[in-house]
């Protein structure tokens, strides 16, 4: 598939069904390209729509059939789109860090093929709000799901979540006072299960 550079080829390109409950277009809005002009648009379609597909099907509806409806935060950005958001200090790391993760349309330096959606856990909302406690959706995710690397913020307990070839498993949080590296591979708490972290919260949302 060619890049869309018309109404209509967007149209056909956003229609792409990528899982059940995920199409395209769902990851295609920017902040950034909106109100800068730009077009986040990929290079290589074919590529971003492969990427998205495992994302969807092995992350995001996994999470959204386990815990209702999530919303995608941020998600696909364009090399042109994301090297304006590191420039200008828009909470975008390097193009370089983010092939195979913002970027779906480029493999990383070692050739892996990923792609990356900031998504919001609707229900997790109120429980986060009330007890501050975003490590019980992390340790869900890291006993569940074939991810690559989360990342938590602190507005709704918001989060990167990657789908990347040859995952590393690696959870990081933005969220005070617990900011910096929850786990990663070599860390004593990285292998075997978290039933513990996460009962009270699956107690309380279901």
């Amino acid at each position: 598939m060619r890049q869309p550079r018309s109404v209509k080829g967007l149209e056909e390109f956003g229609r792409v069904r990528l899982s059940e409950s995920f199409f395209m277009r769902d990851f295609l809005y920017s902040e950034i390209a909106a109100i800068n002009g730009f077009p986040n648009i990929p290079a290589d379609p074919d590529l971003a729509i492969a990427a998205g597909k495992v994302l969807c099907e092995t992350l995001l509806e996994p999470l959204q059939a386990r815990f209702g409806r999530i919303s995608v935060r941020s998600s696909y950005r364009s090399p042109e789109v994301n090297g304006f958001g590191n420039a200008n200090k828009l909470n975008c790391g390097s193009n370089d860090s983010n092939f195979a993760g913002h970027i779906w349309d480029r493999r990383d330096a070692q050739g892996r093929m990923g792609a990356t959606a900031c998504v919001v856990v609707n229900r997790f909302i109120p429980y986060y709000q009330r007890t501050g406690d975003w490590e019980a959706m992390a340790w869900w995710v890291h006993d569940h799901l074939p991810y690559s690397d989360m990342e938590f913020f602190p507005k709704y307990a918001a989060f990167n979540l990657q789908w990347r070839e040859d995952p590393i498993r690696g959870i990081y949080s933005f969220i005070p006072p617990r900011r910096g590296r929850l786990t990663e591979p070599g860390k004593p708490n990285w292998a075997g299960r978290h039933e513990a972290a996460y009962a009270a919260m699956l107690a309380e949302i279901g």
